[in-house]
C-alpha cells in the first residue's frame, strides 16, 4: 500500500509538471511572454486572415553578444526595424513580434562554430515566444513565419524545432526567410524545409540575398555554400534574367514605418546558380552603401526586400489566397 501511494505522488507530480509546462513543453529562457510588454509588436490586424510571426533582424550595435532586454534605446531601433518589414504583411495578416535576446552585430564577427552559442541563446526566446503564441493566440490559424538576415535564420530554427509536425505544416501558408541563405545542407537534414518552385505555392520558404555581379563571397553566404533562391521579379529558381520593368516598385522604409521613396522598374535581377545568390546588375552599388560591418561595397544586404518590396507584399497575398483557396476547397 506504502508503494503504491509513493507511486500515485510520483504520477500526479510528473502530471502537474507535464501540464504547467504546456503539455511537455520545457521554457528555454527566462522571458516571460505572457507579459505583454515582452512583445514588440501584439495582435495587430485583429480581422486579418492569418497571423504573421515575425522575427527582427540585428540591430544591437552594441559591444557584447547578446542584446539585453532593459535597452530601450536598442528596443526603439528593434521596433524600428521590423516597422520597416510589416507593410509587408500586414494587409493580409496580424502581426506578433517578440523582443528577444538577439545576437548583437559583433557576434558576425566570429566564426561560425563561435558564433553558435549566442545564436541559441537568441533562438531560446524566439523559441518560448512562438511556443506561447501557439498555445494562447493562434487558435488554429494560418501560419506565415518571416524574418529578415538574424530573423530568416531564426525561422529556419523554428522549421527545425516544430514543423516536422504535421498538424503545424498543415497551418504553415509560408517562411519569408530573407537575406539569410536556406542552404542545401538544412534542407537534406529537414525535409519540412522546403524551398519555393513558384510563385503561388504554399508550405515553402522564399529567400534571396542581394549582391552586385562582381562579389564573389560574403560571410552571409560563402564561395562553398549552395543556397536555395528564388527570384521575387518572375518567380523562378534557375538564372532566368528578371528585366527591372517585372519590379513593381522598390519601396525605401522610414524606422516609422513610412515609406519615404517609392521606385518603380529600379532594378532587375537574375540568380548565380553557383552560390544560389540574387545578382542585382541595375543599380550604382556607391548610391546603395552596405552600411553592415564586413560587407563590402556591392553587398545589397540591407536592401534585399527594400528593392522588391512591392512584388513581395503582393506575394504575400498570392499565396495566402492560394493557401485558403486549397484549405477551403479540402
Amino acid at each position: 500500500m506504502k508503494n503504491r501511494r509513493i507511486l500515485l505522488i510520483a504520477t500526479l507530480v510528473i502530471l502537474s509538471l507535464f501540464f504547467v509546462t504546456g503539455c511537455g513543453y520545457k521554457k528555454k529562457s527566462d522571458t516571460d511572454y505572457g507579459v505583454k510588454d515582452n512583445w514588440a509588436i501584439f495582435a495587430v490586424g485583429e480581422e486579418k486572415k492569418a497571423d504573421v510571426f515575425l522575427i527582427c533582424p540585428t540591430v544591437d550595435m552594441n559591444d557584447e553578444f547578446n542584446m539585453q532586454l532593459t535597452d530601450e534605446d536598442t528596443k526603439s531601433n528593434f521596433v524600428g526595424a521590423l516597422n520597416m518589414e510589416t507593410g509587408l504583411y500586414s494587409d493580409v495578416a496580424r502581426i506578433y513580434a517578440p523582443f528577444y535576446h538577439q545576437a548583437a552585430m559583433k557576434v558576425y564577427s566570429l566564426s561560425a562554430t563561435d558564433r553558435e552559442p549566442y545564436m541559441q541563446i537568441a533562438y531560446n526566446d524566439v523559441s518560448d515566444a512562438f511556443t506561447w503564441y501557439m498555445e494562447h493566440e493562434n487558435d488554429g490559424r494560418p501560419i506565415i513565419l518571416a524574418g529578415f538576415s538574424q530573423g530568416a535564420d531564426m525561422c529556419y530554427r523554428l522549421l527545425q524545432e516544430y514543423f516536422d509536425d504535421k498538424k503545424l505544416q498543415e497551418q504553415l501558408v509560408a517562411v519569408y526567410a530573407i537575406g539569410w541563405p536556406c542552404d542545401k545542407e538544412m534542407v537534406e537534414k529537414y525535409p519540412q524545409i522546403v524551398p519555393a518552385k513558384g510563385e503561388d505555392d504554399y508550405g515553402v520558404v522564399i529567400s534571396f540575398d542581394c549582391e552586385a555581379p562582381e562579389i564573389e563571397e560574403t560571410f552571409i553566404t560563402p564561395k562553398d555554400m549552395k543556397a536555395y533562391t528564388i527570384n521575387p521579379l518572375n518567380w523562378k529558381t534557375d538564372s532566368t534574367p528578371a528585366d527591372k520593368s517585372l519590379n513593381k516598385g522598390a519601396c525605401f522604409v522610414k524606422y516609422s514605418g513610412e515609406i519615404k521613396s517609392e521606385i518603380s522598374e529600379l532594378c532587375g535581377c537574375y540568380i548565380d546558380e553557383s552560390r544560389g545568390i540574387l545578382k542585382v546588375p541595375d543599380v550604382n552599388k556607391d548610391d546603395f552603401p552596405s552600411v553592415v560591418p564586413g560587407l563590402a561595397t556591392g553587398v545589397y544586404h540591407i536592401y534585399d526586400y527594400q528593392f522588391f518590396y512591392r512584388n513581395l507584399q503582393e506575394n504575400v497575398k498570392v499565396r495566402l489566397d492560394k493557401y485558403i483557396q486549397a484549405h477551403t476547397e479540402g
